[in-house]
């Protein structure tokens, strides 16, 4: 198995089966794969796209390339929040600690960038002194005493997304909807949340500002 027949396969709208997927990312996450394939395969699906068999294979993959996070430590239940951001979108800095005074725990691992609008990740970097860098025994301890955690991504925890979407970032792939579904779900798979709450945004000061593609999107994520 090539990557250079994988990304030919998909350059020409071909159905990948779970053992390319997962070669593409296995060998990604493992540097075998250069960057400039990846770039190529990201394009592929750019403009191609993929089926929601596809997505899941994908989105399997990327959370299975690190831990799995066991929770079952907590005393109640766990729930996360998604947001797909915008100029000034601060919702994941209210609503953690809300559900936390409810007694629910709130593992939260945020991302940056995301296009023009930035992530929480880069709003709480602007906190001087904030550290988002916590290993994952810290952010069990900090979760278990505060009831909410907010941290940046670990290479314990869906290593290859944080790999993937800075690559995607650069390369104009970042707006493609399976590779949002993927690196989204497959980090909050990972980090073990029983519950998500996705918030989906549209808007000229947000990441998707088409109505329509925001509804695709949404009803990815629920399928």
């Amino acid at each position: 198995m090539r990557a250079y027949d994988i990304i030919y396969k998909k350059r020409n709208g071909e159905k990948l089966s779970k053992e390319e997927i997962s070669f593409m990312i296995t060998g990604y996450n493992s540097c075998e794969i250069a960057d400039y394939q990846m770039s190529a395969f990201f394009m592929a699906i750019y403009f191609q796209n993929i089926d929601d068999e596809e997505i899941f294979f994908l989105t399997d993959a990327m959370a299975h390339s690190g831990k799995i996070l066991d929770l079952s430590f907590l005393d109640g239940p766990t729930a996360d929040k998604h947001s797909t951001g915008g100029v000034g979108d601060g919702t994941s800095l209210l609503i953690a600690p809300i559900l936390a005074s409810c007694d629910i725990y709130v593992p939260m691992m945020v991302g940056r960038a995301l296009g023009h609008t930035g992530g929480t990740l880069d709003k709480l970097e602007s906190i001087p002194g904030f550290n988002v860098n916590l290993d994952i025994e810290q952010f069990k301890l900090v979760l278990k005493q505060n009831h909410f955690a907010i941290i940046g991504q670990t290479k314990e925890v869906a290593p290859v997304d944080k790999k993937m979407y800075a690559l995607r970032d650069v390369t104009a792939t970042v707006e493609s909807i399976p590779l949002i579904c993927s690196s989204i779900m497959s980090k909050k798979i990972a980090e073990g949340a029983q519950n998500i709450l996705l918030d989906v945004k549209t808007g000229n000061a947000a990441f998707i500002q088409k109505y329509e593609e925001s509804k695709l999107l949404a009803k990815k994520w629920f399928k």
